[in-house]
């Protein structure tokens, strides 16, 4: 892809692979920085793959991220380069970020709106099920503020300015969570629910 030069001026690709390196770009959030990211597709590719990273970038849903690599085989993965750290989450973190892809899911299918927008208390609820049945109201409640606070911090979320208690479920979630990742995960939740249900006469 040969580049031009855009309206605003001439194409930065050092503003490109920064934000990119930073985190993740949105094209709702990052104008500029998303316009030149698509002039300049090749070059980012090019300048990123000494690093042993790849950019993904969804154009229909706005978002771009950078990816490890592929690693080779043959190379133990402990000496390969790597810039894109691995987050280990808990269960019940992969949990909110599972049901949170299944929201998303259904909400595509039903809605004509693009933002999937969700409340504190809808989160609790969703999650509630699947917290111990000895856990107090108001330490599960605690429990699943820091899942949400991880969800944030993984760009899973986003707080709606002025609106409080109030996320947004960012899209970016479908490109980590996909479809094989939910169908193992579900395995476990059916018997996870049995087993640490609040039961009925409690």
């Amino acid at each position: 892809m040969t580049s031009t030069p855009t309206p605003s001026g001439e194409l930065d690709l050092p503003l490109v692979v920064t934000s990119l390196m930073k985190g993740v770009v949105y094209r709702d959030d990052q104008e500029v920085t998303w316009r030149h990211l698509l002039a300049l597709q090749s070059q980012v590719r090019d300048h990123i793959d000494v690093l042993g990273l790849v950019v993904v970038i969804d154009e229909t849903e706005g978002y771009a991220f950078l990816r490890s690599a592929p690693v080779d085989p043959e190379v133990e993965e402990s000496s390969a380069l790597r810039l894109v750290a691995r987050r280990p989450l808990s269960f019940h973190q992969s949990l909110l970020l599972a049901l949170l892809r299944k929201r998303l899911a259904q909400f595509d299918a039903d809605a004509s709106d693009t933002r999937l927008i969700l409340t504190r208390d809808q989160i609790v609820e969703m999650l509630t099920v699947f917290m111990p049945a000895r856990t107090t109201q108001t330490r599960m409640v605690d429990q699943i503020d820091s899942h949400i606070a991880k969800a944030i911090d993984l760009g899973f979320l986003r707080r709606v300015q002025g609106s409080e208690g109030v996320f947004e479920v960012r899209r970016i979630l479908k490109a980590f969570v996909d479809g094989q990742w939910l169908s193992e995960f579900e395995e476990r939740l059916a018997q996870y629910a049995l087993e640490f249900a609040v039961p009925e006469d409690s």
